[in-house]
């Protein structure tokens, strides 16, 4: 993972399924995720860590609460950081390719199980 190239398009295309985060490198103690997504990612928190989103590809809506600012609308080549302790969710309605930069101990559906949650051994599957 460290000391080689990443083709993100070639990452993209390994991956099978949305919402199914695949660790593609490491920086320190943050990992490199890619990610397809489509559909709506349910709403959770992560309660120490801050989270990036690197829309790539598509359209990404990151929902946040009013009192957050609503949503975030996000094309490609934009970014967006989600505060650590901030309640929100992702949805597209367009295959959507995000490059993730989170802690390595990121759990990837915060504070919620779903049936879409994947443990850190299937994203560096």
């Amino acid at each position: 993972m460290q000391n080689e190239r990443v083709n993100l398009d070639a990452a993209f295309g390994r991956l099978q399924e949305f919402f199914s985060p695949k660790v593609v490198g490491r920086v320190n103690d943050h990992y490199v995720k890619v990610t397809k997504m489509v559909g709506e990612f349910p709403w959770h928190a992560h309660e120490h860590e801050d989270e990036m989103f690197l829309v790539v590809r598509g359209r990404l809506t990151i929902g946040r609460s009013e009192q957050d600012g609503g949503p975030v609308e996000l094309g490609p080549g934009e970014f967006f950081i989600v505060p650590r302790g901030m309640l929100h969710n992702t949805s597209a309605t367009e295959e959507t390719w995000n490059v993730l930069i989170e802690p390595a101990t990121t759990a990837h559906s915060g504070d919620v199980v779903s049936p879409l949650t994947k443990s850190i051994a299937e994203q560096l599957a």
